[in-house]
């Protein structure tokens, strides 16, 4: 297969990630990066040995066919209109926009351009994500009725350097990590029709914990405990719960509740984790699945970031859909905001969007896009 050429924007933490791991596979090659923070970006460079760039020059590379957008939230509408502008195909951390018309507007930009856009997350991709698609699809629980998801904690203070962008319109629990939960809901069940939701804010502000500005404060300015109701069109009644704060608490972190049985399916925001199927009330025997994502690399974790821009990268290359594409992103982030927007409105919401489900990834394709 041939190699895509990738250029970084954005060298703050998440960069690392991507760095240390896109050599895992086949079609993609990082060899530039860019950053506002010109210190950033060179640093990140001697760390992997790439080269450092200014935003411009980063843009007009002839060896970078695809822009991976690690900016902030708020930056990445502008910057991955950007690089579509500058002929580049852009792939984004999550959340890929912050409104249904930026997507609908970076849509266009692209298709009037040729290019591809896809978007993370990618941890859908992962080994014990699609074996539970799997065992949904195989009718191991039968159909899917309703179910419950639970990502909650104390919050990102006590452990990002700097935290500020998590607590300011665009970051919150359900932007920052909804994606994770909303797309593999998506990938499981299909698209979402109608949401519902309640939201707060347990303080005005949050006190950083974390070096190097431990004791500053941050001004809360977004949603920071949500609870959701998720209408599917298959008729399942999904009940998501997001909070950063809660101090500790005991639930799974996706149950999904069948007519035949019941799924629990391991932590979205990883790429493995455990399995588990019930059957006529006791836990049934999960079929052997030897799936290369699913494979602990980073101990305690799986961990294959950038398998979603592999995937991108062939099925440019050989003209077929990718997994993380824009439509299936721009879908969870019209469930996102409108979770927020019911929040705010205190109604239904329906969603104008629909997606189809992505192609599963089995064990031979994933094994496809490995070195």
């Amino acid at each position: 297969m041939n190699k895509l050429g990738i250029g970084v924007m954005g060298c703050g933490n998440i960069s690392a990630a991507y760095m240390r791991l896109a050599p895992l596979f086949k079609g993609i090659e990082i060899r530039a990066c860019a950053d506002v923070n010109a210190k950033a970006a060179q640093t990140r460079a001697r760390e992997f040995g790439l080269r450092a760039q200014g935003v411009e020059d980063l843009l007009a590379a002839d060896d970078i066919d695809i822009v991976v957008n690690l900016t902030v939230p708020s930056a990445h509408f502008e910057v991955s209109k950007q690089a579509l502008k500058a002929g580049k195909h852009v792939y984004s951390e999550k959340p890929f926009v912050l409104s249904l018309q930026e997507g609908l507007d970076l849509t266009a930009i692209a298709k009037e351009q040729g290019l591809r856009i896809g978007s993370a997350p990618d941890t859908f991709l992962g080994g014990a994500h699609q074996l539970a698609r799997k065992l949904i699809d195989d009718g191991a629980v039968g159909k899917v009725t309703s179910g419950t998801c639970f990502v909650q904690s104390a919050g990102m203070e006590m452990w990002h350097p700097h935290p500020d962008f998590f607590f300011k319109p665009g970051g919150g629990p359900v932007l920052d990590l909804g994606p994770y939960y909303i797309s593999n809901l998506v990938q499981l069940l299909g698209s979402v029709h109608r949401v519902a939701a309640i939201t707060s804010a347990a303080t005005e502000y949050r006190t950083i914990t974390s070096k190097p500005r431990r004791g500053e404060k941050i001004k809360v300015e977004t949603p920071t405990t949500v609870h959701a109701l998720l209408s599917f069109e298959t008729g399942a009644q999904i009940l998501y719960g997001t909070s950063w704060d809660v101090q500790h608490h005991g639930h799974s972190n996706m149950e999904l509740y069948g007519t035949e049985g019941t799924l629990y399916v391991p932590d979205p925001n990883f790429f493995g984790g455990e399995v588990k199927v019930t059957s006529g009330g006791k836990f049934a025997k999960v079929p052997k699945w030897d799936h290369p994502f699913a494979r602990v690399n980073e101990r305690p974790n799986a961990n294959y970031r950038a398998a979603g821009l592999a995937d991108m990268a062939s099925a440019i290359i050989e003209e077929q859909t990718h997994r993380c594409n824009s439509v299936f992103a721009l879908h969870v982030v019209e469930v996102m905001t409108a979770i927020l927007r019911s929040g705010e409105e205190g109604a239904f919401i329906d969603i104008s969007t629909r997606c189809d489900r992505p192609a599963p990834l089995s064990p031979a394709e994933a094994r496809e896009l490995l070195q």
